[in-house]
């Protein structure tokens, strides 16, 4: 992923209308995302500290896991992303 403007995705997230994780579902999020993190790494397929950021503000702002899916196939312009996610794809937000 290229350099990110994580604010910008951030004021997106916010704007969508979805049910937010409660304080003990995003905890076991961010212990998954270690987890993943972790294996990542040991393959040798480390996150950027750009990407490392955004599943950060993911995780910040509640965002469940599902959506977050659909987040970051909508801003990497991938053909399964919902076309009607209001979120910017990185190619058009350059």
């Amino acid at each position: 992923m290229a350099a990110l403007d994580i604010e910008a995705i951030r004021g997106q997230i916010r704007a969508l209308n979805f049910v937010r994780g409660t304080p003990a579902e995003v905890a076991m999020w961010r212990d998954d995302d270690a987890d993943s993190r972790a294996n990542l790494a040991i393959e040798g397929m480390a996150l950027s500290a750009h990407e490392e950021a955004l599943f950060d503000m993911l995780r910040d702002e509640a965002v469940p896991p599902t959506l977050a899916t659909q987040i970051i196939l909508k801003l990497l312009g991938h053909p399964d992303a919902d076309l009607a996610l209001a979120i910017t794809p990185l190619e058009q937000a350059c």
